[in-house]
């Protein structure tokens, strides 16, 4: 089993540290740190720590090891405020006994049928999780025995109080044995909670995690409020609008940074990884690419990242909200370098605003809402760009060749303004090239590609003949992120490309040809639409060495 070197210290089972290990997380957060050994030594303890900030994972795991799973009775009990909190921590707790064989989990709150948690009830369950309002429902029914509870938790304690559940709360810890061990955790202490403390806690340990005095460096930090199943299509959005010379994109786990790095090498970005599981000597060979800017994005956790040394990023982007604030601190820290500007964009899901404000709270700043971008947007500014850099051209002068040219054209009796729409329309990608005609002898176009370096003629792999090119000015990454990205076909299958001025070639599995040819009717590579004709298929029947063709 591969294991979470970083939470070996606590000296838990290894199947608690290959859960961890999974979910993709590299080190503790500071509360974990702070708590699990207390809860773990069995000490009552009360936390004062935000939501987000990895409080779920600080208790449920000491709860696990703490856990006799030869017992058929209920062990632990955690109190959450809200039926959605007590879904998410049940889900938590799920996803880190993954490795303990027979832990029944059962989440309990109001809305959802209660015969169906009195049948689970009736079997065998060795944690419950629920709301005060739904567990005192079954306690008053006689369908919850809390008489063998080893564990309480109370998870937002004020939040619970501030819900009006304090005597539900002291009505349910009077049914759990004294002996318990009980656990609060809390984004603030007022009295009430103090009151609870002293009435139910065994001299409570209060730990909270002293934030060092933070430099927020001056950088431009927005965020936007975007569904989990559009964070890809949207940062893709804002990679294009920025075109970032240099960008470091955050994620929270490792899991999370190879999938998002396979999705955008896919779609033709120059990405790569770089997290903890990495060994010493990848990880310098990741960074020597980026700091030589042969790639342009690189795709990092918290813990990767803090031994990134580079002047010239413009741009975070905090794919994942991250679980701290001095994570985030430290984030935003990688861009605006040695005087420079910087931005930094956060995506924040519908039901993270909380961990925003949390944020903004703590390092005393303000994080700014944006629009989520749209396509139009991305044209927009592609477009903005080009009159930018024109606007340039004209300023540094040297024209007077390009001058003369334009002369000859007007000579034809076409306006300076016609000559620089065409020029524009040509440039943005809009222009779109006739049907190219397939020669009679096809073997003469055969010997014109094998002439120009495309030799590819293997077997099971056809190419596609593309009706555009370097005047679209289509790149490789364009054509195999398109293909990819519509189709799902993995881009490592797509063979060699060739783009030509006129034309491009790819090889794609045979296998695939069909799927692609129908998916990509209508869609683009670029900014070319692939209407009728603009995709020829060349194919060589096996056995041969001709190829044939079918135009689409």
């Amino acid at each position: 089993m591969e294991h979470s070197l970083s939470f070996e210290k606590f000296n838990i089972s290894p199947e608690l540290l290959q859960a961890i290990h999974d979910m993709g997380f590299e080190e503790p957060t500071p509360i974990q740190e702070l708590t699990i050994p207390r809860i773990l030594s069995g000490n009552d303890v009360t936390g004062q720590a935000q939501t987000g900030t990895g409080k779920t994972a600080a208790f449920a795991i000491p709860a696990f090891e703490k856990l006799d799973l030869l017992s058929k009775y209920t062990q632990v009990l955690v109190l959450s405020p809200t039926r959605e909190l007590a879904i998410q921590t049940a889900e938590e707790f799920t996803r880190l006994s993954k490795y303990l064989h027979n832990v029944v989990i059962l989440p309990i709150y109001g809305g959802q049928p209660i015969e169906r948690q009195l049948r689970v009830l009736q079997k065998q369950v060795h944690v419950i999780v629920g709301t005060p309002g739904r567990i005192l429902d079954h306690i008053r029914r006689g369908s919850i025995d809390l008489s063998s509870i080893s564990m309480v938790i109370l998870d937002e304690a004020d939040q619970m109080l501030d819900m009006g559940f304090r005597e539900d709360i002291e009505t349910i810890l009077a049914e759990t044995p004294t002996s318990r061990q009980t656990i609060m955790f809390s984004a603030t202490i007022p009295r009430p909670i103090q009151e609870i403390s002293a009435r139910f806690q065994n001299n409570a340990e209060f730990l909270k995690v002293i934030h060092k005095e933070m430099t927020v460096p001056q950088v431009e930090q927005q965020y936007l409020e975007v569904r989990n199943r559009d964070k890809f299509e949207i940062l893709c959005r804002f990679i294009d609008m920025d075109d970032p010379e240099l960008a470091i994109i955050f994620c929270n786990t490792k899991m999370e940074v190879d999938e998002l790095t396979t999705h955008l090498q896919t779609r033709g970005y120059f990405a790569e990884a770089l997290h903890g599981d990495l060994k010493q000597m990848q990880r310098d060979r990741v960074m020597a690419k980026f700091r030589a800017g042969t790639i342009d994005l690189l795709v990092a956790t918290d813990v990767a990242a803090r031994g990134i040394d580079v002047d010239d990023v413009d741009l975070v982007i905090n794919y994942d909200v991250p679980q701290d604030v001095e994570y985030y601190v430290h984030r935003i820290g990688r861009t605006a370098r040695a005087g420079r500007n910087g931005r930094a964009i956060t995506f924040v899901g519908p039901k993270e605003i909380y961990k925003l404000k949390s944020i903004q709270r703590f390092a005393r700043i303000r994080i700014t809402q944006i629009p989520l971008p749209t396509p139009a947007d991305v044209e927009e500014m592609k477009i903005s760009n080009l009159i930018g850099s024109i606007k340039t051209g004209i300023d540094e002068g040297d024209n007077d060749r390009y001058i003369e040219i334009v002369e000859r054209i007007m000579l034809d009796n076409y306006s300076s303004l016609d000559i620089a729409a065409a020029l524009l329309k040509r440039e943005i990608g809009s222009k779109r090239t006739d049907d190219q005609e397939i020669p009679q002898d096809f073997h003469e176009m055969n010997s014109e590609y094998q002439k120009k370096g495309f030799t590819s003629l293997e077997p099971g792999m056809d190419t596609l003949h593309l009706n555009f090119g370097k005047e679209q000015k289509i790149r490789p990454k364009d054509i195999v992120g398109a293909i990819s990205g519509e189709t799902g076909i993995p881009g490592r299958l797509i063979g060699a490309i060739k783009i030509f001025r006129t034309y491009s070639l790819v090889d794609v599995p045979r296998e695939h040809t069909d799927q692609i040819i129908q998916k990509m009717q209508g869609k683009s590579i670029g900014t070319v639409k692939l209407g009728k004709g603009k995709i020829i298929r060349l194919y060589t029947p096996e056995g041969s060495g001709r190829r044939g063709y079918n135009r689409y």
